[in-house]
């Protein structure tokens, strides 16, 4: 093989180079044409050489390299030293004798106060053969105190003891104090006690103003009489007869109160304080009288339609309430409601009557009630344990059973009276009573309808939603859509209305029905059935 020599044997351009401030370009050939190698072959074509601008004199002094830098390295440390400058002034030198570096020729901290020189220099150096017992330089060694500073004053001499002590003989007869200072002394011993002794008088006759060993109490006169018809008078009569009426179902129990109403011990209740204990095979049933008696009681019949019910006790002679009339009372007429409101027997409040046939809906509270009540508007307290219990007139008569309460709370079973209690009329309860203690079960007087509330903003009344098959309804030829605004004698502003005006008859009553018909009057004969 033939060595292959390079044509040309001068410098190429590697790469860009840095020039010297102010150094202009040099000119450069475009191409660099190699001669053909010494074989005959072809001329090769070279690199292109770099074209240099010119450098901004400006520019190269501010972004070339420092004099005295020819590469990219930095100089060597000698050299680099030569050229530091100092970035900070010297600190003060209070500064630098807290802060800066320990002179190295002054003494340590871990030299003991002679540093290192001995008084005898036969002795050696400190850290010698006792190094291990000196606290100096024990690093474990406790705290003591050492000896006192140069120039500390010395101890003040310890006190001399005391002398003998002088006895009373001594003083009073041995002439070791003078009789003036005996006399000054017995002075102010006797004003002592005299100040003494007048403070204690004082005291004593003041601690003796607040008690009399006599006093005169005023005596106690008869007391305020009490005439006819006043609540306690009233309530005297009355509370004999009321009874708190408690029912147990297993763990759960519950209270209401009742009326005695026959010489045989019938008592008249609501529905909704019994119901629990009606299906129930372990359920009991008391009646507690004002006494304390407690009497098991059994349940006679009861009438969830009107939220009614009669027990039986087996009690010899019991006070009955003396039964009034509904259709005596006025609105302002003063009331009274007696009952055990939260197991509260024989509690008795006042008002007045509020209101009469004001149809009310009944909530059950997870009875079998399902009662619309004509009932009697009072703001009378009642609250939770006084369904069941009387509302009698200003005479004693029982013209009401209390059976609900308007209250701020969801349900009539919970909150308290806000002046919003409803009582069923005497005269339904009686009627209601007498057929349970009769027969033990109840017919009401049925139309055959289900109707809903509306208004024209003219005329209320009940609008018939649907009429049942072969009903009193249906034969009267009443349809659906039919607007109720009248039965017999009584005005029929919503459904609840029309439900209390009809059971106010009696089944098989015949009764004038007025309604409107696609805006036409109208009015039939309907003849109620029972249920």
């Amino acid at each position: 093989m033939t060595e292959r020599e390079p044509a040309v044997d001068d410098e190429r351009d590697n790469g860009p180079q840095a020039m010297a401030p102010g150094e202009a370009a040099v000119a450069q050939p475009a191409l660099v044409i190699e001669p053909a190698d010494r074989n005959g072959g072809p001329p090769r074509l070279g690199p292109r050489p770099l074209d240099r601008p010119a450098i901004d004199p400006g520019s190269a002094s501010v972004f070339g390299r420092p004099d005295g830098v020819d590469g990219a390295f930095a100089a060597p440390q000698a050299q680099a030293a030569a050229t530091r400058t100092a970035l900070a002034a010297p600190p003060p030198a209070a500064l630098a004798s807290a802060f800066g570096r320990p002179d190295p020729e002054a003494p340590t901290l871990q030299r003991p106060p002679t540093n290192g020189v001995t008084a005898d220099p036969g002795e050696g150096p400190f850290w010698g053969s006792d190094a291990d017992a000196d606290p100096w330089r024990d690093p474990d060694s406790s705290v003591a105190l050492g000896p006192p500073v140069d120039g500390e004053p010395e101890p003040a001499a310890a006190p001399l003891p005391a002398g003998a002590r002088l006895s009373l003989r001594d003083v009073l007869f041995g002439k070791r104090v003078e009789a003036r200072a005996l006399i000054v002394l017995a002075l102010v011993a006797v004003l002592v006690g005299a100040a003494g002794g007048l403070v204690g008088r004082v005291t004593a006759e003041r601690a003796s103003g607040l008690t009399d060993p006599d006093p005169q109490i005023t005596q106690a006169i008869a007391g305020k009489e009490r005439p006819v018809g006043s609540v306690a008078e009233i309530a005297r009569r009355t509370v004999p007869a009321v009874v708190s009426i408690e029912t147990r179902v297993g763990n759960e129990g519950g209270t209401g109160s009742g009326v005695v109403i026959d010489p045989k011990g019938y008592i008249l209740t609501n529905n909704h304080v019994v119901s629990a204990a009606a299906g129930a095979a372990q359920a009991t049933i008391e009646a507690i009288f004002q006494g304390g008696a407690r009497v098991p009681a059994k349940i006679v019949g009861r009438d969830p339609k009107t939220d009614l019910a009669v027990v039986k006790v087996d009690v010899a002679n019991p006070v009955v309430a003396t039964i009034g009339a509904t259709s005596n009372l006025a609105v302002g007429d003063s009331v009274i409601a007696i009952g055990s409101p939260f197991g509260l027997v024989g509690t008795v409040t006042t008002g007045i009557v509020s209101a009469l046939d004001r149809p009310v809906r009944l909530d059950g509270g997870g009875s079998d009630t399902n009662a619309v009540i004509d009932a009697i508007q009072t703001d009378a307290a009642i609250n939770p344990g006084n369904s069941g219990g009387p509302l009698v007139d200003s005479t004693g008569a029982v013209v009401g059973i209390n059976t609900a309460i308007r209250s701020l709370s969801q349900g009539q079973s919970e909150g308290g009276s806000i002046g919003l209690g409803f009582a069923i009329p005497i005269d339904t309860a009686q009627v209601i009573a007498a057929d349970l203690i009769r027969t033990g079960v109840v017919k009401h007087a049925e139309i055959g309808i289900n109707a809903r509330s509306v208004s024209d903003g003219t005329t209320d009344g009940a609008q018939v939603q649907n009429v049942q098959a072969g009903g009193a309804a249906a034969k009267a030829g009443i349809i659906e859509g039919d607007v109720i605004v009248k039965v017999g004698a009584r005005p029929i502003p919503g459904s609840d209305a029309l439900v209390v005006a009809t059971r106010e008859h009696k089944p098989g009553d015949s009764v004038q029905v007025d309604l409107v018909r696609d805006g036409r009057p109208l009015t039939v004969q309907v003849v109620l059935t029972s249920d």
